[in-house]
């Protein structure tokens, strides 16, 4: 290239500057084909007149320097300009990674195995009421809506070395196994602290039982919010990884699910583990106890595995703030401050578009159907199923044992289903066209297997059959193998949902938010408050609800069956399909809603 071209270019960047920002100086027209002002013309000597043209009525240009976008962004604002292209979304990374970091749900979900179908009968046995079991669950919802949105804002402002997401994991399984050793020392703590061996109620420890369980449920969710925010910064823009890698969370939970259920209906492991029978702790408590201990091993060798074989880079506020092109003055300083948490949390919400508000109804109404089920289940094979009762005769006590075992062996079933369900989540919603109409279905299947409880519960009461035992008392037997089946195809059968409910919602809510460019972990939050706040209300009305119509565990049943068709009704009506699910949407057009 000639010296003169050489000048002349950078002059002619200089003139488009000029243009660009004085819109009542443009170049002559007469200088449209030059070569200087379009590189892409064809030379013409005579074309040199334009180049002496430009010199003569225009200033010389200033020493080039290093475009600013955040001057650039300025400069936009300042002319209704339209605002320069977002940054390109982040490339997904190999799946190898994705199942690593999936793995950790395995962890997870084995404690809320031992959660869901053990420690509601414990609680029992320490000497809550039934009435009043499901307000020690109410500890889940308020950490679930407080803690979650909360680690997710952090995560997603995190500058530590370690990465964004991996220190809240850690953190997380670290206060998992502290909340394990609290309950499951609980009776001992009690004892030690002068609870009565032999009666009940046991205050102390039913206090550190408490403690122990608002820890787990805090912990639980700083692990799981970041699990699913780390996924989803795996997968990029990537919408089908993102899809893929929920549904491998799902999975690894039914993995963990089954584990738990399992050595949950073990009832001879504390032999493997003789010194967790003590004065304090029977047979049920040390089964329990080793559960536990079971599950921090478990936890925390997946979690060093995952976040040794997993790194992320380090995250700057700079980098925020780029991307979040915020406005600043000429001489540097941000014109916006950083909104406070709970400001962000509301502006989130009020900038929610119909399609979200919709995504939040379904699944609320999804998890006022799920809760009453995943609370009672166990709890309702020993009463209702079984004829036992936590608080009466001996017999009766250990007849409710049997009942909550073998609900624990619904559970693990169900947890099968759930992780084959899991792996097949994209070939179903490709049969019936779409994930939305999926997740519809489903909940219809989900009300029914909630009716089929009724006619169970009402097959058990008519063919319960009683025997007179020494001394004249009359008991109850077991109930006939046919009803018995009939309950566990009934726990299996409600995988299939329960594989949408854990995989569809969250892969949409990042879907959304990869589109709209806001933070995973808050949207994640954000989300989160849609089955933590139904959780909060069925903790504090089933019980009462239940007193109300002489007890047991149907009438909270029943309600989570009419919302169920309710949040089925309203996914096939209401709620839009994402981009790829549209038959004439383009392969190349970004994942979101429409």
């Amino acid at each position: 290239m000639h010296m003169w071209q050489e000048e002349s270019a950078h002059h002619v960047q200089y003139l488009q500057q000029k243009t660009y920002t004085s819109l009542d100086k443009p170049v002559p027209t007469l200088c449209k084909n030059s070569p200087i002002i379009n590189p892409h013309a064809i030379y013409n000597p005579n074309h040199h007149f334009c180049f002496f043209f430009s010199v003569v009525f225009f200033s010389p240009p200033p020493p080039m320097e290093a475009a600013d976008p955040r001057k650039e962004h300025k400069l936009t604002s300042d002319h209704s300009l339209p605002p320069p292209p977002p940054p390109p979304p982040p490339s997904s990374t190999s799946i190898r990674k994705i199942v690593a970091v999936a793995s950790i749900a395995a962890g997870i979900q084995f404690g809320w195995a031992l959660q869901l179908s053990l420690l509601t009968p414990y609680v029992q046995l320490l000497g809550i009421p039934h009435t009043w079991a499901a307000f020690i669950w109410l500890c889940g919802p308020i950490s679930g809506m407080l803690v979650q949105p909360v680690v997710g804002y952090h995560s997603d402002r995190c500058t530590s070395r370690f990465g964004r997401r991996r220190p809240f994991i850690a953190a997380g399984a670290a206060f998992v196994a502290v909340a394990v050793f609290l309950i499951g020392f609980a009776a001992d703590i009690g004892q030690l602290s002068g609870d009565p061996v032999a009666k009940s109620p046991k205050p102390r420890a039913i206090a550190v039982f408490v403690v122990g369980f608002w820890i787990l449920d805090v912990a639980n969710n700083m692990l799981q919010g970041p699990c699913r925010a780390l996924l989803a910064d795996l997968s990029g823009a990537n919408q089908k990884k993102t899809r893929t890698a929920n549904a491998l969370f799902s999975f690894f939970m039914a993995v963990g699910n089954v584990l738990g259920y399992a050595a949950g209906s073990y009832t001879h492991l504390y032999k493997i583990f003789p010194f967790t029978k003590t004065k304090a702790c029977d047979v049920y408590c040390a089964n329990l106890k080793s559960c536990f201990f079971i599950s921090i091993v478990l936890l925390l060798t997946l979690t060093v595995l995952a976040l040794t074989y997993v790194r992320e880079k380090q995250w700057s506020a700079e980098q925020g703030n780029t991307t979040a092109g915020d406005d600043e003055d000429e001489d540097g300083k941000s014109e916006s401050s950083p909104m406070p948490f709970f400001g962000e949390i509301f502006a989130a919400l009020k900038n929610l578009q119909r399609p979200m508000w919709i995504l939040l109804l379904v699944t609320c109404l999804n998890w006022i159907a799920w809760f009453p089920f995943l609370l009672f289940d166990t709890d309702w094979m020993g009463r209702e199923v079984y004829g036992g009762d936590s608080s009466g005769t001996a017999y009766q006590l250990k007849l409710y044992d049997r009942g909550v075992r073998a609900g624990a062996l619904g559970l693990m079933l169900n947890s099968v289903v759930l992780g084959f369900t899991s792996l097949g989540v994209e070939a179903l919603a490709r049969g019936v066209g779409g994930v939305k109409r999926l997740w519809g279905i489903v909940n219809f299947v989900l009300a029914f297997c909630l009716c089929m409880t009724i006619l169970i519960t009402k097959l058990a009461e008519s063919h319960r059959r009683f025997t007179t035992v020494a001394g004249g008392a009359t008991i109850p037997l077991p109930p006939p193998g046919g009803i018995k089946a009939g309950a566990l195809a009934l726990f299996a059968v409600m995988g299939v949902p329960q594989a949408i409910t854990y995989s569809i919602p969250f892969a949409m809510a990042s879907i959304f938010c990869n589109t709209a460019g806001a933070g995973q972990g808050l949207s994640l939050g954000v989300l989160n408050l849609s089955i933590v706040i139904p959780q909060m209300v069925v903790s504090v009305a089933s019980g009462p609800w239940d007193a109300l119509f002489g007890g047991g565990n149907l009438p909270a049943f029943v309600v989570g069956a009419v919302a169920a068709a309710a949040s089925g009704i309203f996914a096939l009506t209401l709620l839009p399909s994402p981009q790829a699910d549209i038959p004439s949407a383009k392969a190349s057009m970004p994942a979101a809603f429409h």
